[in-house]
């Protein structure tokens, strides 16, 4: 008896798996600098944690909006190029699946075997063969808006949440060095978790993450020494 052979690519995950990584990383690192740079200039809890929350939720709010104008963006361009692709099958067909014909030959298929598959593949749904092999478009690559605005959002927040927590349960006098410690120790693990969903080096991840958010500490924290002033 045949058993069903099923596979689930790690490309899948693609559309929610950057939203969130980014999201994530991005609420570790800009809160924890922000409130980095407020607790070196201002070191009074209240104040440091107002910053933070304020900087959450402009944070999430912010990437939210960013990630639905970008990806909205993105799916008006691909819907512009299937109205097109759908155009161009009605209008001429013949080039269409010449044009099949002559991407399967680049692809390594001789003549006359690409212009079967080309002929199959028109028969089947044409649109769908030249929106996959034409202009590379797939349905699990596809752009969603929403689901890449809530996504970013809501990854903020938990990342952003981090060092609001470390305030909340760390003396001040231990801030400047419990901040920084914590959110690279988190950003490592978000790295690593990321690394693994993807199916990407760990190692490399980490010390990507790691690196860069010890570099924009250190920069915020540098400018509320000489300044004193919140940084935003």
């Amino acid at each position: 008896m045949a058993r069903t052979h099923k596979e689930k690519h790690l490309v899948e995950r693609i559309g929610w798996l950057r939203a969130a990584v980014l999201g994530a990383n991005d609420g570790i690192l800009s809160t924890s600098s922000l409130i980095l740079g407020v607790a070196i200039a201002t070191p009074e809890r209240d104040a440091i944690l107002l910053t933070g929350v304020a900087g959450l939720v402009a944070g999430a709010m912010s990437m939210a909006a960013g990630e639905f104008v970008s990806v909205s963006s993105q799916a008006d361009t691909e819907a512009a190029d299937i109205r097109r692709e759908s155009r161009e099958l009605a209008t001429m067909p013949g080039a269409e699946q010449e044009e099949l014909a002559a991407i399967y030959r680049k692809r390594g298929l001789d003549p006359q075997l690409a212009e079967q598959v080309a002929v199959q593949m028109t028969a089947k749904d044409p649109l769908e063969a030249h929106l996959r092999d034409e202009l590379g478009l797939v349905e699990h690559l596809a752009a969603n808006p929403v689901q890449a605005g809530l996504s970013s959002a809501a990854s903020f927040a938990v990342g952003a949440a981090q060092p609001l927590l470390v305030v909340a349960l760390v003396p001040v006098a231990a801030l400047l060095w419990a901040i920084p410690v914590s959110s690279l120790l988190f950003l490592a693990g978000l790295g690593a978790v990321g690394a693994q969903v993807g199916g990407a080096p760990v190692v490399k991840a980490v010390l990507r993450v790691v690196i860069w958010g010890a570099v924009a500490m250190g920069i915020t924290a540098g400018i509320g020494h000489l300044f004193g002033t919140t940084v935003a």
